[in-house]
């Protein structure tokens, strides 16, 4: 308010500070924002600490999206926001968040950054390290409000709104690139690509979901800098390809990727997807259905994206064990626990998700048993509905029968007669099997001599 007051008796102009955009101006009410996230930032206030809602939030609301996360920065240390809330926790080394809790709910809390002076050779000075090529490792050095605007890295990402006054604070043209509908870097954009590579994989990211186009400064240096993605911690490198695969744009998204040139060793299993005619239709039926779920309010899994992304691969290695002469059963199970490993030291992906995966694959065959009590069995397994998905996208794409997908889909909506009248003869040596001779209990008295 006082800087606002002088700049304007003085004549000076907004840029000396950010611009303060009043309720009139941007629209974005108090009762818009999350409770939990009022709840922290009200009490920040009151302890005599800054406190905004910022980033993805300010973004989306702007531009009349629900968002899905509600973010809080503040001048308060970590240490102090961990006295001022029970229920909370710091987590992160490279940088220091706070987690806190209200009930279910979930607000990330950050303290300011300075802003990211010239890289060093792998200097760590008051918390903050930096590699040889530009690449920050760690940076816990708090700062200002300007200053932690400036080290975020698009401008529609450095909005900052101040719930108290109905404020947003925009520090470089974030409000003027989002009605622009522009994706722009703040600063120097090899400098910030070279600081976070993942920042390349975030543009195409935002770029698809938003719908917004990449300033062509912004995209310059990608093209030179992608080798640089192979530097990112796996964990993290899946985390990020996850939020976009997941984002309810992937198909948009992928091509995003190809435009930029950074599907190449990004995700290694979109290498041979991609150039491969076959695999590209099945990834594109996998990610249309996927994006159709998310929009229409449906859960949608990692493990299930992976399924996909993996299926082509698990085929072949299928083929290799049958060709070394392993029983069916035993050559897909092997070949299943060969490409989940193998993929797994590539991308780190948590193994809590290969039951789902392996059940996915391993129930692709059973959909060929029309015949007997094995449909009936099916009906009841707790995957058959995922499963039944990745069969129609197999269907779709032309790896497998659409007369089976078809038949399947009839069969599970079917009443019990009609189920009957559905089911196949039984075909080969099936139909001529003997009925098994009964055995004896262990314990049964032997037959005496006649």
């Amino acid at each position: 308010m006082i800087r606002r007051l002088i700049n304007k008796v003085l004549g000076k102009k907004a840029a000396a500070g950010p611009r303060i955009l009043p309720l009139a101006k941007h629209g974005i009410r108090r009762e818009q924002i999350h409770s939990c996230a009022l709840k922290v930032t009200d009490t920040l206030a009151r302890e005599g600490y800054a406190a905004f809602v910022v980033g993805g939030a300010v973004r989306d609301l702007l531009l009349g999206h629900e968002p899905k996360d509600f973010d809080v920065a503040t001048d308060a240390t970590p240490d102090e926001i961990r006295r001022l809330f029970r229920r909370s926790r710091v987590i992160g080394r490279r940088f220091q968040i706070v987690h806190v809790y209200c009930g279910p709910d979930l607000i990330e809390v950050t303290t300011f950054r300075a802003a990211t002076p010239p890289a060093e050779d792998d200097e760590e000075e008051d918390g903050r390290v930096t590699a040889a090529d530009g690449m920050l490792l760690r940076d816990n050095v708090f700062g200002s409000q300007e200053e932690d605007a400036a080290r975020r890295d698009f401008t529609v990402n450095a909005l900052y709104y101040d719930p108290a006054n109905q404020e947003i604070w925009d520090g470089h043209g974030g409000v003027a690139d989002a009605q622009k509908k522009l994706l722009r870097m703040i600063g120097d954009p090899a400098q910030r690509f070279r600081e976070d590579p993942v920042r390349m994989l975030r543009a195409a990211r935002f770029a698809a979901k938003l719908d917004f186009h990449i300033d062509p400064a912004t995209r310059a240096p990608i093209a030179e800098l992608a080798s640089m993605l192979a530097r990112i911690p796996p964990s993290r490198l899946f985390d990020e390809m996850m939020k976009l695969l997941l984002s309810g744009h992937a198909e948009r998204g992928v091509k995003q990727l190809r435009a930029e040139g950074l599907h190449h060793g990004v995700l290694p299993m979109l290498d041979a997807i991609l150039d491969d005619p076959a695999r590209q239709k099945f990834l594109h039926a996998a990610l249309h259905d996927t994006d159709l779920r998310i929009r229409q309010g449906q859960s949608a899994s990692p493990a299930f994206m992976l399924a996909c992304l993996l299926w082509f691969d698990m085929q072949q290695e299928l083929e290799r064990k049958r060709a070394h002469g392993l029983h069916e059963q035993s050559a897909l199970y092997e070949a299943m626990d060969t490409v989940l490993e193998r993929q797994r030291r590539a991308l780190a992906f948590p193994r809590r998700f290969d039951g789902m995966i392996k059940e996915i694959w391993s129930l692709q065959g059973r959909f060929e048993q029309r015949s007997g009590a094995r449909p009936f069995r099916l009906l009841s397994h707790p995957r058959l509905s995922a499963c039944y998905d990745f069969l129609l996208i197999r269907a779709e794409s032309g790896d497998a029968s659409q007369e089976l997908a078809d038949w399947w889909g009839r069969f599970q909506d079917a009443e019990e007669a009609e189920r009957a009248e559905m089911l196949k003869p039984a075909q080969g040596s099936d139909a001529k099997r003997k009925p098994r001779k009964r055995r004896k209990p262990a314990d049964a008295a032997p037959s005496e001599p006649a």
